[in-house]
């Protein structure tokens, strides 16, 4: 039964698609008629249709084969995916601008506007790319009502890197620019707020990126928790922990924990682990016998439950997930789904930050947002 509606949904999922890629498909063949005359319709479908489903067949591909060319494959369509977003965007408004100038009396009104589409696609596609693969550092400067401890420092440094989403797309150069520029910053500890890797293992393991993080320089340690796209359970969960072990990362699977006597830790499943047959515990629990004298942070995927956690006593929440919505417009909708969907909010004595992520998921484009790593000076009573 569940394998017959996921052929169902994977169906009506590849009939939709098609249609799409049709509608985007004729306009390009429709401009390329204008702006070669006598070109034969299969010299625009047959490479249209190859980078269309180049995706699709590359995570296929991917099932079983980890190559150059798999991974090649995959890239290409994910360029697709943010060109497809924003050719459904701009086709209708090119198909309105066309149908004016020709009342207006223009010749080839649709050769004219065509160009203007070109233009503007590959516009923002470079400006997308540039965006996704030169993140930057944003600084948050925060004062928690905790004394600072006998001797110890006066505020605690953490980097923070979510939605790393290192697999076939992110991989050695993207993590060790972070590494390089956290290490610059002498953090106290790093936390990595979940979607370490992008679904599958293997490209992690293959590329060797635990290397990278064994070079983090920390006084405290690194920490992280699961995220929507890290493995839960089984098998896949178990390789997935051994593989973040063997990197240096202290998993948090439900769990609070001291560390070093400078600040109580609290790291959360993500919520998706019920698609999963499983389920994490309530705050609360967690929190039953955390120090709350030292300062309390939790890593929780999702950026949701801001009341709990400040009910709960948690004096800084660390999210990512919403990507800031990636390819905008999308961040209209991502800001009314979560209590923030980026950036910083302060209520008495809790603090949430939200960050847009360190990598990208699906195509190397971020459009209104940027690809971001943040640092956090906490400040301490005296």
């Amino acid at each position: 039964m569940r394998k017959g509606r996921i052929a169902g949904f994977v169906a009506i999922f590849l009939l939709l698609y098609s249609l799409l890629q049709w509608g985007i498909g004729w306009h390009g063949a429709h401009w390329l008629r204008q702006l070669l005359p006598g070109s034969s319709a299969a010299a625009f479908w047959i490479p249209f249709a190859a980078v269309a489903y180049a995706y699709v067949i590359g995570r296929l591909l991917s099932i079983r084969f980890d190559a150059a060319p798999v991974r090649g494959l995959m890239l290409a369509g994910a360029y697709w995916m943010a060109a497809m977003f924003y050719l459904l965007l701009l086709l209708p408004v090119a198909d309105a601008a066309a149908w004016l100038l020709g009342l207006a009396g223009m010749k080839s009104p649709a050769l004219a506007v065509g160009w203007g589409v070109v233009v503007a696609l590959v516009g923002l596609l470079a400006y997308g790319s540039w965006n996704a693969w030169r993140p930057i550092a944003r600084d948050y400067r925060i004062r928690v009502r905790k004394p600072a401890p006998a001797g110890g420092p006066p505020a605690l440094r953490i980097a923070v890197a979510s939605d790393l989403h290192l697999g076939a797309t992110i991989g050695r150069r993207h993590l060790r620019r972070f590494v390089r520029d956290a290490n610059a910053f002498e953090p106290d500890l790093v936390l990595l707020p979940g979607d370490l890797i992008d679904d599958d293992l293997a490209p992690f393991v293959k590329a060797g990126l635990a290397e990278e993080f064994r070079g983090l320089k920390t006084r405290l340690g690194v920490y992280a928790v699961t995220g929507n796209h890290d493995p839960f359970g089984g098998r896949a969960g178990a390789a997935f922990a051994e593989a973040m072990a063997a990197a240096g990362i202290r998993m948090l699977m439900d769990e609070s924990i001291d560390v070093g006597g400078e600040l109580t830790l609290v790291g959360r499943l993500d919520r998706s682990v019920g698609r999963f047959g499983g389920k994490r515990l309530e705050l609360a629990a967690l929190m039953a016998s955390a120090n709350r004298d030292v300062p309390v942070v939790l890593m929780d995927h999702q950026p949701l439950g801001f009341a709990e956690a400040e009910a709960a006593g948690v004096d800084l929440m660390l999210s990512g997930h919403t990507h800031r919505g990636q390819l905008a417009p999308s961040h209209l909708l991502t800001r009314r789904l979560f209590d923030l969907d980026w950036g910083h909010v302060s209520r008495g004595a809790f603090h949430g930050i939200v960050s847009s992520g360190f990598g990208f998921w699906g195509p190397p484009i971020r459009i209104g947002s940027r690809s971001e790593w943040i640092r956090i000076t906490l400040e301490l009573e005296r």
